[in-house]
């Protein structure tokens, strides 16, 4: 086989393989909270973050206290993350209200 040939075999054997990756491999998506910055996909499948009253979530000596589960989330949780808009957003199993916690973010701390 010439050189050629062989380059060329090589690169439709590649560009090949990534179409198939590209088809194969399901879209990440995410959506975007009330005030415009979007969830990440880490968190949210689309569906399972949203805003909450700040009363929803409290916070304690052991940490972050979701109200309607009494689920405790440490302050040294890698889910936490700032609220890029200073309010409360919960992400939780399939968005329901008697689920566990995904990614919490909280305003940040005012000094």
């Amino acid at each position: 086989m010439r050189p050629g040939n062989l380059r060329l075999r090589r690169y439709a054997l590649a560009v090949s393989a990534l179409v198939l990756i590209s088809i194969s491999a399901p879209p990440a998506f995410s959506h975007d909270a009330p005030k415009g910055w979007t969830y990440p996909f880490s968190c949210c499948s689309g569906y399972d973050c949203r805003e909450v009253p700040k009363k929803a979530i409290s916070e304690r000596p052991q940490g972050y206290v979701i109200e309607g589960t009494g689920e405790v989330v440490t302050y040294q949780d890698a889910r936490i993350h700032e609220s890029p808009d200073g309010q409360y957003h919960w992400c939780s199993v399939a968005g329901a209200d008697d689920s566990k916690t995904i990614c919490l973010f909280v305003p940040p701390k005012s000094y």
